[in-house]
């Protein structure tokens, strides 16, 4: 998807500074999500009843389900944003964020309308306990009611990164996990509320966010460059953010499947592998905060290259980018080598589950240097409005992935299994930099 290319170029310098100065927040502000699912779990778990924490546990996964799959409002709005930021076009940008505000409060009915159906068969698929599914529903029922204020903060996020303004997303995020570890320990341990006062806790601060975040934006904003309703509601610029959301969310979706067929194939190991692999698995997701952060910083920067027609930053946007990814890619790679058996030690007590997840150490601390190509790409191409072309990579990556775990699976076991992961991670980035220069002329196409 190539955004119309504006009437006048319009420069500007991609440096260090500016790449850190959006990653650097970024990156900070995702790395507040764990230390909230730790507050939750301490909260809870401190009641000293495992069907409680169990529930809590389920219930939290079903939510990163659902909202890691529709996240993409976040994604598509910075990289319409930062290529309307690009033009210098204040009109477009409100627009944007408009749409992605009225298209987020209508996926947050919907989501409401759908949730007696997820209820009804959600909970007993994860667990066959009725007390733990028990928990699960009371958790999901509170925090399903403000979805719109989810999805809104979704919108409110994108746009701010759009713009470039990373410390702004800092604080966002600041607030929004602030808020809610703050009213977790205020509700579930002061009051004694338990699950309830966590869901509680969770739903407020999203309200909270959203209200603090709308009026960030309204600070940031012209009254006089604000659009009209034909504006917003034009049907090629919702037709184009609907396939823009429609694409990230099919990669999502099977990104989300390559990780659930990991653990699928693991679980035929038996349970000690297959408790190694989960633990192992936090050190690729430690990994992906920070590069997160780096590929937030691509999208917003290609994003606005692109909007304002300039090749040499975009070209610049791919060198600094791709050079702070393997930079902290291989720091944190080095890291995992020299603490990561202190850290698995940490995460689990088993001496069997300990001595297994030492042995493949290796393969989860290359995560992130097979994984950094890939997270940058997706930053340019999901900036760059490239949406096709990156949800098509992911299909080939993914048939890859299986056919290498059909393959080394049989042959080295868990080995395989992790080898499998880190081609898959590194197809990913190859696929997509083999197109940047095709797609590259196409978008800035005199």
């Amino acid at each position: 998807m190539v955004e119309r290319q504006p009437e006048a170029v319009r420069p500007f310098e991609v440096t260090h500074r500016l790449v850190l100065g959006i990653a650097v927040p970024m990156t900070l502000g995702f790395l507040t999500t764990p230390l909230l699912g730790l507050t939750d779990t301490a909260v809870v778990g401190h009641l000293g009843h495992p069907e409680a924490l169990a529930g809590l546990a389920i219930g939290a996964i079903l939510f990163d389900l659902i909202y890691g799959s529709l996240s993409f409002f976040r994604t598509s709005t910075t990289g319409l944003v930062a290529q309307a930021f690009g033009r210098g076009d204040e009109r477009e940008q409100q627009a944007v964020f408009y749409r992605a505000l009225v298209s987020a409060f209508a996926l947050g009915l919907l989501m409401l309308a759908l949730s007696p159906l997820i209820l009804s068969f959600a909970p007993e698929l994860m667990t066959g306990d009725a007390e733990v599914s028990a928990v699960t529903r009371q958790y999901f029922r509170i925090r399903v009611l403000t979805s719109p204020a989810t999805f809104a903060n979704f919108a409110i996020l994108g746009f701010v990164l759009g713009r470039g303004k990373g410390s702004l997303a800092l604080l966002l995020q600041i607030v929004l996990n602030g808020t809610n570890i703050v009213l977790a320990i205020l509700f579930g341990l002061v009051l004694g509320w338990g699950v309830t006062g966590v869901a509680l806790a969770t739903a407020a601060a999203e309200v909270v966010g959203m209200i603090v975040g709308l009026v960030i934006v309204s600070r940031q904003v012209s009254l006089s460059h604000r659009p009209s309703r034909p504006d917003i509601l034009d049907p090629n610029k919702l037709r184009q953010l609907f396939q823009l959301n429609a694409d990230i969310l099919i990669r999502s979706l099977i990104l989300n499947g390559a990780f659930a067929l990991l653990t699928r194939v693991g679980s035929s190991f038996g349970a000690v592998t297959l408790a190694a692999n989960a633990v192992l698995m936090n050190i690729f997701m430690l990994s992906a905060f920070f590069l997160d952060g780096l590929a937030g910083a691509a999208e917003q920067l290609a994003g606005r290259a692109v909007g304002a027609g300039f090749r040499p930053a975009f070209d610049r946007t791919l060198r600094l980018t791709g050079f702070w990814s393997l930079a902290m890619a291989g720091m944190v790679g080095l890291f995992f080598i020299a603490f990561g058996q202190p850290m698995i030690h940490m995460l689990t007590t088993s001496p069997h589950v300990q001595e297994t997840a030492a042995t493949y150490l290796p393969w989860a601390a290359l995560t992130g240097l097979t994984g950094a190509l890939a997270f940058q790409m997706d930053g340019v191409f999901i900036g760059a409005t490239w949406s096709r072309e990156m949800r098509n990579m992911m299909v080939v990556s993914f048939i890859i992935y299986c056919l290498s775990l059909a393959v080394t699976v049989p042959l080295l076991g868990n080995h395989g299994l992790w080898l499998s992961l880190n081609l898959f991670l590194l197809m990913r980035g190859f696929f997509l930099a083999a197109m940047v220069p095709r797609k590259a002329r196409q978008s800035f196409a005199p």
